[in-house]
């Protein structure tokens, strides 16, 4: 009985088990293995009533007796199937295992788990002389470290007038280059050309240099000299003996400020006054002489000038004027600002009064950019100098609070003190508008306008009736309550204009947003909205990228939105300095060890056909993008994979090897400038340094800047 019920657990576990309400299974002990399974129908009703099992009592020996040859045969049956299973498996023991090619049995499948391939960060080290360790944590922190300890000029872009590289032959500089000539130095002002650059010393006098200061005769060195001359005869003669270097045109007069029209240098002086000087050193007739690259400051007189060892020269045989001061100023009153297009100038005093002047002596301004309606050349003043200044009628009661001027065209942005409420804001604009620049609509209506109009800044943020904003360009709101809207910064350049704008909500007055527009010609891209615009005839457009930037600020807790701390624009190029948050307290000497600093992030767009964004490639950029760092270096082939932090140039030279340039990832390795900061110069002064950006006609610039 054991093994019979053994046999018997063994075939329920092996097969299942029929349930009561399946066909019973019957086993013949004499059948054969094949053939001994048959299937009898039990009747449900039987089932239930029990009938099966014999309504009377006289029967139950019967059914005992059927019961007992049932479970006898299904034993045997098991017990059969047991043991052939058993035989069956001791053969297939026997018989050998064939195997796949991959070493796995017949029937059988693998899971193939790949190995994983442990990738170590790369080990930080310190770079640099002193094994400071943060300049590997934070390429921003190194940057700032350099500029710190070395102060002095970058250029990049077109080179044709050798301002960008004055010993170089290229005609285009694709990265940015130092100066060597300000190496070490920290400028008041600097202004590019492509074919002159205007620098402001930090004891206030005025440098000039390039192609249209020396002439167009002039050329850098000898080996240069060579290199430009294709016949060999003509290349071993002597180049001309005009001295390239960068040369002082203007001592002691203490300028703050310069700006660049076509053949002149307007300069500003601290105490106010205005100069003219003829940018070619032939108008100027005299002989500018070389100052060392050193010295950074005048000791000189301020009634000094220094054109050569010669005594002081005498104004009128010079060229140069000084009557490019407003007449009629009040007590106190001096001009503060100044700005400069191709033909014009503007003058901004200290009481909010703009006066405006001729600043080019080969064509007078004829597109309404002086601001004074029915001034022509023929109707000028024969009794005034011709770069008299005029105040410009149309904002006389205007309180001004900065000025921007493009190529023909002028902006003003004015602030109006609203007796008991907050003081608003009014952007004018006037001179040429083939291109939109004036911040409305382009039409053959309105070609250029000599009277200043205001802006209907409002209207952008104004939705109409339905709730969405009148135009394409505006800022869809989610309420219909008219937002408080205050223009904040302009700039202009070539034929475009910006301006940004602070947006108050009157729902949530505290949720400020920081917008920036644009308008004019967008077909090199300038106008940074993504769009190849040849003119705005739809009124200003806003720059995405420039718009609704907000940043966690730990002093407020609170988010705070990022503004434009300055927009530079060119003739065809533009970038703008963020205001975001900076630090500059890692170096202090209580800082600790892994603090690091971090300045203001740039963006740069519009042409690039001269290489003057920095992105080191010629095409456009219609949406601003970041650049590499000044002094970042392209690290190229296996040195690349393991490179974590650029190194300057003056450390390291460029890796060529496996000729494969690795891109830098510009979220990270990204050009920001220095903050005001205190520095002390090689000569042990201390000055209050920041780095500041410029951009001319296909030129760009850095430098640091007090």
């Amino acid at each position: 009985m054991a093994s019979l019920r053994k046999a018997t657990g063994l075939a329920t576990a092996l097969k299942p088990r029929p349930s009561l309400a399946q066909p019973c299974l019957l086993l013949s002990a004499a059948a054969s293995p094949a053939s001994h399974v048959r299937w009898f129908g039990v009747d449900k009703h039987e089932m239930r009533t029990g009938r099966r099992r014999g309504g009377r009592r006289r029967r139950g020996g019967m059914a005992t007796t059927l019961g007992a040859f049932f479970l006898t045969g299904a034993g045997l049956y098991a017990y059969t199937s047991y043991t052939t299973n058993d035989s069956a498996s001791a053969q297939a023991k026997a018989k050998p295992k064939t195997k796949t090619k991959d070493g796995l049995e017949e029937g059988q499948y693998s899971l193939v788990i790949p190995k994983a391939e442990i990738e170590f960060e790369p080990t930080v080290t310190p770079q640099g002389p002193d094994g400071d360790i943060r300049d590997a944590l934070s390429p921003q922190h190194r940057q700032i470290k350099h500029s710190v300890e070395h102060p002095g000029v970058y250029a990049w872009g077109s080179n044709a007038g050798r301002v960008v590289a004055p010993d170089s032959a290229d005609a285009n500089i694709r990265e940015p280059r130092r100066i060597k000539f300000f190496d070490g130095q920290v400028l008041r002002d600097l202004k590019l050309d492509q074919d002159v650059g205007v620098a402001v010393t930090e004891g206030g006098d005025v440098v000039q240099w390039g192609i249209g200061f020396w002439g167009q005769d002039a050329v850098p060195s000898a080996p240069i000299w060579a290199k430009l001359v294709k016949d060999s005869k003509a290349a071993k003669a002597a180049p001309p003996t005009v001295s390239l270097e960068p040369a002082v045109t203007l001592k002691g007069k203490k300028i703050v400020k310069v700006a660049l029209s076509n053949d002149r240098v307007i300069a500003l002086g601290s105490n106010g006054t205005v100069y003219s000087i003829p940018m070619s050193m032939k108008d100027l007739n005299i002989k500018a002489t070389p100052i060392s690259s050193t010295s950074s400051s005048s000791s000189s007189s301020s009634s000094s000038w220094l054109w050569s060892s010669a005594p002081a020269t005498d104004l009128a045989s010079s060229g140069i004027r000084t009557v490019m001061t407003p007449t009629g100023l009040g007590w106190g009153e001096r001009v503060v600002d100044i700005r400069s297009g191709q033909e014009h100038c503007l003058m901004m005093t200290s009481k909010g009064r703009v006066f405006a002047a001729v600043a080019s002596f080969s064509s007078f301004p004829a597109r309404g950019q002086l601001g004074v309606p029915g001034l022509t050349w023929e109707t000028r003043s024969k009794d005034k100098p011709l770069d008299a200044a005029y105040e410009v009628p149309g904002l006389k009661g205007v309180t001004a609070a900065q000025i921007a001027t493009g190529d023909y065209h002028s902006l003003v942005l004015a602030r109006h003190h609203n007796s008991g409420g907050a003081d608003s804001t009014g952007l004018y604009s006037f001179g040429d508008n083939s291109t939109g620049q004036l911040c409305v609509p382009a039409s053959l209506g309105m070609q250029y306008t000599a009277s200043p109009i205001e802006v209907p800044v409002q209207k952008l943020y104004e939705p109409v009736s339905d709730g969405t904003p009148l135009g394409n360009n505006n800022v869809a709101l989610q309420r219909q309550d008219r937002p408080a809207t205050r223009v904040t910064s302009i700039a202009a350049g070539g034929a475009t204009s910006f301006f940004t704008v602070d947006v108050i909500p009157k729902a949530f007055p505290q949720k400020v947003l920081a917008d920036t527009w644009s308008c004019g010609s967008g077909i090199y891209g300038t106008l940074g909205t993504g769009k190849w615009v040849h003119i705005s005839t739809a009124g200003p457009s806003k720059i995405r990228a420039l718009s609704g930037l907000a940043e966690y600020s730990e002093a407020a807790q609170a988010v705070v939105p990022i503004r434009l701390a300055h927009i530079e624009a060119g003739a065809t190029h533009a970038m703008a300095v963020l205001q975001n948050a900076t630090h500059m307290a890692a170096s202090r000497k209580k800082a600790r060890s892994d603090d690091t600093n971090w300045g203001s992030d740039t963006l740069w767009w519009g042409g690039n056909e001269y290489y003057q964004l920095g992105t080191g490639k010629r095409s456009n950029q219609s949406e601003p993008v970041h650049i590499a760092p000044l002094d970042a270096v392209t690290v190229t082939g296996p040195a690349a994979k393991n490179q974590l932090a650029l190194e300057p140039l003056a450390a390291k030279a460029p890796v060529q090897q496996a000729g494969v340039t690795t891109n830098l990832d510009l979220t990270r390795e990204r050009l920001s400038l220095t903050p005001k900061t205190s520095v002390r110069l090689a000569d042990g002064h201390k000055v209050n340094m920041e780095q500041r950006a410029t951009c001319g006609r296909y030129v760009s610039g850095v430098y640091s800047g007090v």
